[in-house]
């Protein structure tokens, strides 16, 4: 067995962004990557994100708020955010970007007929919407980013986000690594999976990997604040003006 690097950032290709399987496999894929996800309470950063805005008044803009998922696969992270709204009496207007087709028409086949989300299969630089957007999250998207295109995606974020942004992706480290390395086979996840999990995880980031980024694009040491989650779990959040 190789053993990878942790010091740097991986860079070996997921399966799923470069093989061609059908919509049924592909889709029994993102079934079992929602599940395996929710082991590891992977919302909980992005909703205290949005608390965070609500606590704050920055989401009483007088009309519902525009909210763009890059990366948004099966949607779960979309619907999850439609539920913390509806609870809070927060108008909103959710957007899922994915550049595989098959995710939008994965995500819409699972989603509740009438609620406030729209599933839309584009690169996300070609994204532009006439009434703007008010924040960006991703998940489990920026591990798929090297060099150029990294700095590149910061960069729309923050130019495009009028109120803020947040990122929230994996920490690179060998226990999650050799967790998925060894779990995965025995659990008999879908073969995307077992390749696909320890992949993410090597080609992850650590801090410095982020300051670096954000040193790229030209944002100040303290304009993102990154922050680490339960489990292995590293974010990254920026607001626009004054921070909550």
């Amino acid at each position: 067995m190789r053993v990878p690097d942790f010091s740097k950032r991986g860079t070996t290709p997921e399966l799923m962004d470069i093989e061609d399987v059908s919509f049924q496999d592909f889709r029994a894929c993102l079934e079992q990557l929602v599940q395996i996800n929710r082991m590891f309470f992977p919302y909980r950063p992005t909703l205290a994100f949005l608390d965070r805005l609500h606590k704050a008044g920055r989401l009483d803009i007088g009309r519902p708020v525009s909210i763009v998922d890059i990366g948004s696969g099966y949607g779960d992270m979309l619907r999850r955010i439609d539920v913390w709204a509806e609870k809070r009496g927060i108008p909103v207007d959710l957007q899922g970007v994915d550049m595989n087709p098959w995710s939008a028409q994965a995500a819409a086949e699972v989603t509740r007929h009438g609620r406030p989300i729209r599933w839309i299969s584009q690169n996300l630089f070609d994204y532009k919407p006439e009434a703007g957007i008010d924040i960006v999250v991703s998940s489990l998207f920026t591990h798929h980013l090297h060099g150029e295109m990294l700095t590149r995606f910061v960069s729309w974020m923050d130019e495009t986000a009028r109120i803020g942004w947040f990122v929230n992706d994996l920490l690179r480290h060998p226990v999650p690594y050799y967790a998925m390395k060894v779990g995965f086979p025995l659990m008999r996840r879908h073969r995307f999976i077992q390749h696909d999990g320890p992949v993410s995880v090597a080609n992850a980031f650590k801090r410095n990997d982020w300051q670096r980024a954000f040193a790229d694009v030209g944002l100040p040491a303290d304009a993102v604040e990154l922050s680490h989650w339960i489990a292995f779990r590293l974010c990254a959040a920026r607001i626009h003006g004054a921070a909550p």
